[in-house]
């Protein structure tokens, strides 16, 4: 549904301005309580803010860890699919977040990628078929002070390598 509203919005609207309004409109992101408030026009940058709001204070008073981890869990996926385009598949495969200070005030995750990052990528797909691509993320205040870090493991392959693969293992199953 959501490539659907995408591909029809995108003749009118830039891709960056539609990556943060949709994913701002979604019901499944808005729940995280985090909002996109900056992409780049070539979708290498996205800023994400995680208000702390009645939503989601814990017990003690601070961001419960799950929002944080929620609002971060989808935007490397989605930016990496808008960077590569269709000719690649592209899923999360894991995530680690790692703790290290309740977050009391407004935190913020800065996802980047870089141009070398995307060619690496792009040159490992070609050489590997598929790719499991580690990328790093604080969640920081306003000061750069970090309350968690996360560590995303996302396999990326091209599409016609995945659909050879899907087709293996049908056949392998119907023996």
């Amino acid at each position: 549904m959501y490539e659907r509203v995408y591909s029809v919005l995108n003749r009118y609207f830039e891709a960056a301005t539609l990556f943060k309004v949709l994913f701002n409109w979604s019901p499944m992101y808005r729940r995280s309580c985090g909002k996109i408030i900056h992409v780049s026009k070539d979708l290498h940058t996205v800023l994400v803010k995680i208000p702390l709001t009645y939503k989601n204070k814990n017990y003690v008073g601070s961001i419960f860890g799950g929002s944080l981890f929620a609002a971060t869990d989808p935007i490397y996926m989605i930016q990496l699919m808008q960077i590569l385009g269709k000719e690649y598949v592209v899923w999360d495969k894991a995530s680690v977040i790692r703790f290290k200070k309740p977050a009391y005030t407004v935190a913020y995750a800065d996802f980047c990628f870089t141009q070398d990052e995307i060619a690496e990528i792009q040159c490992r797909v070609i050489t590997e078929k598929e790719v499991n691509f580690v990328k790093h993320l604080t969640i920081t205040d306003g000061k750069q002070i970090i309350f968690s870090e996360l560590e995303k493991t996302i396999y990326i392959s091209s599409k016609a390598h995945y659909k050879q693969k899907l087709d293996r293992k049908k056949v392998e199953q119907a023996q």
